[in-house]
């Protein structure tokens, strides 16, 4: 089975149960209430908007997605990228791209106009879907992609430069199209980073995604009673596979635009959510609102709440003791995983492993782990090495580019590039990166493009950008800046100049030091995170 019969399946058995509600507390509508006794109507009181689809629906609006791209002579092979915020209409589009055997390219909403085309250039991508958001952006480079055929804008208003696919769609049928899938066909490409900073473009066939969905239902128990809500962005592997749990059980899933504590507990009591994944600092921030009385749990209904799962970076077994103190009743779960490895799950601590809070855990469902020296042989159990996954969602290949997949594909075997080590339980922890990727609020930063950005400044002879422990983020980026003799600069100079950087990328910390390197030419940052960090962070997150 392929995962696009899972979705042909819910809307065949469950037809008019809901599948998806998408609630944005940050826009709000006045709906009429109806008396149905009197026959009156009037003006209800402003809530926050909020739409659902049903399971019928939702196959249906993918099918007339697959039918416009295939009238549009989309085949098997073909890219179509999609660009948009969380919406309800995303996760059809992405049903819609796979139905016609095309392969389906989720782009990160905080890409520039630069990284878009970079990327969309990378995956070969034929179809670009995106939204209001990102009309700016796309027009600046419009005229430059075009290996793009067709651009739909997905929303109201929709720019003279690309075509409205709603209204396109509707005149479309809501049959399923006569397209066979096996789980060897390809189905997605997903983007990461190698050591370069540049994002490399992450092959999938289908048999990934369907194993995703059986890993995320055996490790969490999803049953139809059960409500997921997803608040991280559907472009990125987390949140998609973390909800494939809700397809597999065909179950209702919540898409939360919003990450206020008081818009997630209410949004938890409103939809009786059951399960709810978490990024560390809305945790923190859910912890931190309860314990300065800004928000209470007695106006809230989370009684049904059972499962709170938190990762997509390292943990403080800290904020767990604060979150069973506050929430007894949970289950907790912490989930490792790469978009190599089609997210999380390859790794998993286990509900019930209170004890080995800090450990990443054991491998997950269908997974293999190793944890290997530089040579590839398996380190004695306690000793440090790099982690090794294997397994049926390791991906096919970086896409066009065979040396870096040589590079970590061994054997059948993803080499993550993280250092971990083995307790004499078999449980693994994290102990530091071999990349340099930053880790800030769930979300990956690449040194090095904040670092080519810094040097163009005519004061800055050299810069180094590391990550620094950070209670709420996990890390925040730290750039180390050595000035050019008979220069000045300041630290408001360089956050002035830095504001042509997207907000998410700029240094939140600047020190004026020397920047060491090594012989080849290398800056050694091993030696600068031992001198600003004084400990490594992952002992930072372990100790708590």
């Amino acid at each position: 089975m392929v995962i696009t019969e899972v979705l042909a399946r819910n809307a065949e058995e469950y037809p008019n149960d809901v599948a998806l509600i998408e609630i944005n507390p940050d826009v709000t509508e006045t709906r009429r209430v109806t008396w149905k006794e009197y026959g009156l109507v009037e003006s209800g009181s402003p809530v926050a908007f909020r739409r659902e689809i049903t399971w019928r629906v939702f196959d249906e609006k993918a099918n007339r997605c697959a039918n416009l791209l295939l009238a549009r002579g989309i085949k098997k092979g073909d890219k179509v990228g999609i660009l948009l915020m969380n919406c309800l209409e995303w996760l059809p589009l992405y049903f819609g791209i796979l139905k016609t055997g095309a392969l389906a390219v989720p782009l990160n909403y905080r890409y520039d106009s630069d990284e878009i085309k970079y990327c969309v250039e990378l995956a070969d991508v034929d179809v670009l879907f995106f939204g209001s958001e990102f009309i700016g952006r796309v027009e600046k480079i419009c005229d430059e992609i075009n290996r793009v055929k067709f651009l739909f804008f997905v929303g109201d208003n929709c720019p003279t430069f690309a075509e409205n696919y709603l209204h396109l769609a509707a005149n479309y049928s809501s049959a399923a199209p006569d397209i066979k899938l096996t789980e060897e066909d390809f189905a997605a490409i997903y983007f990461s980073s190698g050591t370069t900073g540049f994002p490399k473009a992450i092959l999938h066939k289908h048999r990934s995604l369907m194993h995703s969905c059986k890993v995320e239902m055996n490790h969490h128990g999803q049953t139809r009673k059960d409500v997921f809500l997803c608040i991280p962005p559907l472009y990125h592997t987390g949140a998609k596979m973390h909800w494939f749990g809700s397809l597999l059980s065909a179950s209702k899933a919540v898409i939360l635009k919003g990450t206020k504590p008081s818009q997630i507990l209410k949004a938890v009591s409103d939809e009786g959510c059951t399960i709810v994944w978490l990024l560390v600092p809305w945790a923190q921030d859910i912890l931190d609102a309860i314990e300065r009385g800004e928000v209470s749990l007695s106006d809230y209904k989370v009684s049904q709440w059972r499962l709170m799962h938190i990762g997509a970076q390292p943990v403080p077994p800290s904020l767990v003791k604060r979150w069973r103190t506050v929430f007894p009743n949970h289950e907790y779960d912490t989930n490792y995983g790469l978009s190599e490895s089609i997210g999380p799950g390859c790794v998993h601590l286990g509900i019930g492993n209170y004890d080995k809070v800090g450990a990443i855990g054991k491998a997950g469902y269908g997974w293999e782990t190793r944890i290997v020296d530089e040579n590839g042989n398996d380190v004695v159990k306690g000793e440090v090495g790099e982690l090794a996954v294997k397994g049926p969602g390791v991906m096919t290949c970086y896409y066009k580019d065979e040396k870096a997949t040589e590079e970590v594909l061994k054997d059948g075997w993803l080499f993550t590039g993280d250092m971990a080590e083995e307790d004499k339980d078999g449980f693994i922890f994290l102990v530091d990166r071999k990349k340099d990727v930053i880790i800030t609020g769930g979300e990956n930063i690449y040194p090095v493009q904040i670092e080519d950005f810094i040097r163009s400044n005519d004061s800055v002879k050299d810069v180094a950008v590391i990550g620094l422990p950070d209670h709420r983020l996990g890390e925040i980026t730290c750039a180390i800046i050595e000035v050019k003799e008979g220069k000045t600069l300041t630290e408001d100079d360089v956050n002035e100049f830095c504001r042509e950087l997207p907000r998410y990328k700029r240094p939140k910390k600047i020190i004026f030091a020397k920047v060491p390197r090594n012989p080849t030419g290398k800056i050694e940052k091993p030696k600068l995170r031992e001198k600003y960090c004084g400990e490594s962070l992952v002992e930072a997150q372990i100790r708590g």
